[in-house]
């Protein structure tokens, strides 16, 4: 969803909501410590229970973890280390983190063959996906949501998935939130939070000298779960230590939200995804995390020392007003009225706060700030478009030069041509612009990692298609001023150690677009640009493999060495047959010609390389 207003909306007007609370609800009953599955047509539910058996303090102890830390690969997409993420290593970014002991009783249940079994088979079955749980159910279903949109990456599948928690605690910093918002992940949640409810705000605070209240309080809520009577529910403390937790708490969560900044919570726990607040007189979506944090403490000072604790069992209540008529009627849930100020006064009514609060300033500031913040991203995609339009003529200037050099007598195309550059004004000029152009492209993923764009960006065919174009055209030219200038020699090969991060992105965006019957034919003549934008890097990475076998007396080298060349013959064989290259990659005096006229000469030389070896030549590659 690209906005909070579209999730309410969407809500509103599907029984997702009911549907996911009723599940979570027989999984509390009936599935303590696990989760139960269902389908509903072609939609898929899985709810994780919110009696889950942990240590007794790993829920309330505050203590954060590296992501990666579960283990290689199961949270891929989010892994984000300085390189990858394109940051300078002086700005290294703090990796991705979360709560140490969620994160283990996740990977419990995920090192269960059954339940990676059962989800992919629910995963066949379905078009869509709701993961849902209630309180620590919620925190597993963030990170079993997480685990798949990384894996459902991983094979460029499509299925839609949709996260719903109820009561959940934070799981994870600024980091995190910062990784789900660069994969466009973050109208994917959606957290249910009840205005009272002191779960959803506890790891605001350092709960260490509350931790013997804490566990009687979460005793007594996972043991209320199983009934199917709340009426009788109690919690074995007194008054007084009620009313300073409440106040312990209260405190500090009305401190994060006055230092609410991205420097001041980096370290500490950040609400990810939209999130849909419920009161008494309706319910309120909001998606910047700044604004969730603010509206966490605004309405939780509204709470008491009795509800705080006894709301977090009644989401059922929540939900069965969201779909009473009366309370539809009210608007609560959609989001727009020809005056701005009367939405505003409506979205104040349904947080609970009444205008006489001493809080509403604060309030409004914060709506107004997540109503900008909400439409800023479309009104950021119009500039972009019109600044797209304005660099068109550096790549008209750079797709003028590439027919030069690849029409020029000297017949070294248009790669060779760049990398052996003059200085002369030709060349410094298309230098000039590949720079302006590849600015432009950064700047668009930086909006993107800043989720300043809207979230369905990187699926839309005019910047999908003008990405393709950029990258086939230019990248081939950062390609030759990498090993021009030497980086090679200092940083590695570009292929592992120079590639850009826009590449790599756009690379995916290619790859996960649909394709139309038109695109799969098969080509009458060679490509206007070689369709694998780091040809040339694996033609140089050739070249010196071939160097180096000419000096080579180690046969287990050698013989290593041979095969990495003859596989990337086959490759480059392929490519050419399938005229999926441009005619400069088969120039006479062109990298690629060259390397194949002292490969054949070295084959001549040495006829006692293995027939094992020659023979790789002739098998399908893809490199």
């Amino acid at each position: 969803f690209e906005s909070s207003e579209m999730l309410a909306t969407f809500l509103a007007s599907t029984p997702l909501l009911r549907d996911s609370w009723r599940l979570c609800d027989i999984a509390n009953r009936s599935a303590p410590g696990s989760y139960v599955m269902n389908c509903a047509g072609d939609i898929g539910y899985v709810a994780f229970s919110g009696i889950q058996t942990v240590v007794r303090t790993d829920p309330i102890r505050r203590n954060l973890v590296p992501l990666d830390t579960a283990g290689e690969g199961i949270f891929s997409a989010l892994h984000c280390g300085s390189a990858s993420c394109g940051a300078q290593e002086e700005e290294a970014e703090e990796p991705a983190m979360v709560h140490a002991g969620m994160l283990r009783l996740f990977k419990t249940t995920y090192d269960c063959p059954g339940f990676r079994k059962q989800m992919m088979a629910l995963m066949e079955t379905s078009k869509s996906l709701v993961i849902t749980g209630h309180s620590l159910g919620g925190i597993l279903a963030s990170l079993s949501t997480l685990w798949l949109l990384s894996y459902l990456q991983s094979i460029y599948s499509s299925l839609s998935i949709i996260c719903i928690t109820f009561g959940s605690p934070l799981l994870g910093n600024h980091s995190l939130n910062q990784a789900i918002l660069r994969q466009r992940w973050g109208g994917k949640f959606c957290h249910v939070v009840s205005k009272d409810d002191i779960m959803p705000r506890i790891l605001f605070a350092p709960v260490l000298p509350f931790i013997p209240q804490l566990n009687i309080i979460l005793q007594s809520w996972q043991w209320s779960m199983t009934s199917r009577n709340l009426s009788n529910f109690t919690v074995q403390l007194s008054d007084k230590d009620k009313a300073e937790l409440f106040r312990y708490v209260s405190a500090h969560v009305e401190e994060a939200a006055s230092l609410n900044t991205n420097a001041s919570l980096r370290s500490q726990y950040r609400p990810f995804g939209s999130y849909l607040f419920f009161s008494s007189d309706g319910a309120i979506c909001v998606d910047s995390s700044a604004a969730v944090v603010q509206m966490l403490s605004l309405m939780f000072s509204k709470a008491s020392p009795n509800s705080c604790i006894e709301n977090h069992l009644k989401y059922g209540d929540c939900v069965n007003r969201a779909y009473s008529s009366q309370f539809l009627n009210k608007g609560t849930l959609e989001v727009s009225e020809a005056s701005y100020e009367a939405s505003l006064k409506m979205a104040l009514r349904s947080s609970g706060l009444n205008s006489s609060d001493s809080e509403v300033e604060k309030a409004k500031d914060c709506l107004r700030m997540a109503k900008q913040l909400g439409r800023t991203p479309s009104l950021n995609c119009a500039k972009l478009a019109i600044n797209l339009s304005k660099i068109t003529r550096y790549r008209a200037q750079i797709e003028w030069y590439q027919t030069y050099c690849d029409e020029s007598d000297d017949q070294m195309g248009y790669y060779d041509s760049f990398k052996q550059k003059r200085a002369s004004k030709r060349e410094v000029q298309v230098n000039k612009n590949r720079i302006k152009l590849a600015a432009f492209w950064d700047n668009v993923i930086t909006m993107l990692d800043n989720n300043q764009l809207p979230c369905d960006f990187d699926k839309r065919a005019k910047w999908v298609n003008a990405s393709q174009f950029y990258k086939l055209l230019v990248e081939p030219l950062d390609i030759a001023e990498y090993y021009r200038s030497g980086t090679h020699l200092r940083k590695g090969h570009y292929m592992k150690y120079g590639r850009e991060r826009r590449f790599e992105i756009f690379d995916r965006w290619w790859r996960e677009r649909s394709v139309g019957e038109e695109e799969n034919g098969k080509r009458s003549k060679y490509a206007g640009l070689t369709q694998d934008t780091c040809f040339w890097a694996r033609v140089e990475e050739a070249r010196e493999w071939l160097d180096k076998a000419r000096m080579e007396t180690d046969k287990s080298k050698l013989d290593t060495l041979l095969e990495n060349i003859n596989y990337f013959e086959a490759y480059a064989s392929q490519l050419v047959e399938r005229k999926e290259v441009s005619k400069d990659v088969l120039a006479k005096y062109s990298s690629y010609s060259i390397w194949m006229d002292e490969w054949k000469e070295y084959k001549s030389q040495v006829p006692r390389i293995s027939p094992q070896l020659l023979s790789c030549a002739g098998r399908e590659t893809v490199l």
